[in-house]
């Protein structure tokens, strides 16, 4: 009799070691680990997707399956309140880079905001005039007043409780992974980095960046440059060579009726070349103005490799063109205060290549002025294409008459 309660008690013991030990899963520690990594992806996907894309710049609306999916995930995973993340995310675009900017490296310090990011988030969702201001259409129903909004304990640990269920005391790790996913990729990653170091496709009014062209660990958002020039495009890929696995989680999602697609970066067309520009070529560079300006940058950065190639054949002294090509074809306000010497011997010692950076600026003005007429415009437009065609310039002659086959 004793032997058979004490094997009873030994069978019971060992089942509690092994579901300690693996959970009900029963999974080896390189199967959790690659189940930790799809719950994170699933979290960012939660993010970009509902979050950002749907919630923040409702650039796509959302079935309520799938709405509602991604914010009990976040509720779990990370704590999230949708309305304060959107409010916040709102108020970074209103005052990027600016004062008031939750959390811009321009304004912190890369530093700050890269290692102490979501204590950035923290601070401003207590702000109760940012929720108020910037947190409109955002869900107010029941479950979000009952459950969601004020308890986000009980959800992370929730999720604690799950993952030990599932696989055992290394749950807890799989859990501590959940946790600091969004603080590193996005409150770090994204706002830092995305705003401090990679390439740019556009001239944004800010300092965005993108951190690689393929968007695939931080579900797209790694092309913020892209984002910050289309903030309401849910589609963050604008290069051949770039991937948003985000768009193509949307992609799947609007197959099934899931989701639909309300904004897509502009794209601009192209047909026969006009004689002159006209108010509709007018209307077509103003609505794609930095998909324009991406191309003329283009042709300074060739124009500046034929002055180079130039000055090598003569044996010149190429040292300051070298060094002054790659912010040539940037924003002044861009330029770092040490380089802008060196601009302006590169403009005082190249015709050419001060002819493209003035014209530039008037070309901006066309879409800059606030006092102008429509006709004014149009007719400002005329004139640069024809001193543009007539500059002698071969880069300013075929840009001016790309220009004018454009149409909206």
């Amino acid at each position: 009799m004793f032997s058979s309660d004490f094997g009873i008690f030994s069978s019971i013991w060992d089942g509690l070691i092994q579901f300690l030990a693996h959970g009900v899963t029963g999974a080896t520690w390189w199967q959790t680990m690659i189940v930790a990594l799809v719950f994170t992806h699933i979290t960012i996907a939660s993010v970009t997707i509902y979050l950002h894309r749907h919630q923040a710049h409702r650039s796509l609306d959302l079935h309520p399956i799938a709405s509602h999916f991604f914010r009990f995930w976040l509720w779990m995973t990370t704590g999230m309140v949708t309305k304060e993340w959107t409010a916040i995310h709102r108020k970074h675009h209103a005052k990027c880079e600016h004062e008031g900017d939750p959390h811009s490296p321009v304004v912190f310090g890369i530093k700050k905001v890269f290692f102490e990011g979501s204590e950035l988030y923290r601070a401003e969702a207590k702000n109760q005039e940012t929720l108020d201001r910037y947190g409109h259409n955002t869900p107010n129903d029941w479950i979000e007043r009952a459950l969601y909004t004020g308890r986000s304990r009980l959800g992370v640990s929730l999720m604690m409780i799950i993952n030990v269920a599932l696989f055992g005391a290394l749950g807890v790790t799989v859990w501590a992974i959940q946790m600091i996913w969004i603080p590193i990729t996005a409150a770090g990653i994204i706002n830092g980095i995305g705003h401090w170091w990679g390439y740019r496709n556009f001239e944004a009014t800010d300092a965005s960046t993108n951190v690689s062209p393929w968007g695939i660990i931080i579900g797209g958002e790694e092309l913020h440059n892209n984002h910050h020039t289309y903030p309401t495009s849910a589609k963050l890929s604008v290069k051949p060579y770039e991937f948003d696995i985000g768009w193509m989680y949307i992609s799947m999602l609007r197959s099934v009726g899931l989701a639909s697609v309300k904004k897509l970066p502009p794209k601009m067309a192209f047909g026969d070349v006009k004689p002159v520009a006209d108010e509709k070529t007018l209307e077509a560079i103003i609505a794609n103005r930095y998909e324009v300006m991406a191309g003329y940058a283009r042709e300074m950065r060739a124009a500046c490799k034929r002055e180079l190639e130039a000055l090598q054949q003569r044996r010149g002294d190429a040292t300051v063109l070298q060094s002054a090509r790659q912010w040539l074809h940037r924003d002044d306000d861009k330029v770092p205060a040490s380089i802008k010497p060196q601009l302006a011997q590169v403009r005082a010692e190249h015709p050419v290549l001060d002819k493209m950076v003035t014209m530039r600026e008037e070309l901006r003005a066309l879409w800059s002025s606030t006092t102008a007429t429509r006709e004014q415009l149009a007719a400002d437009l005329q004139a640069w294409c024809r001193r543009a065609e007539e500059s002698g310039i071969a880069a300013l002659r075929d840009f001016s008459i790309r220009l004018r086959s454009a149409h909206a």
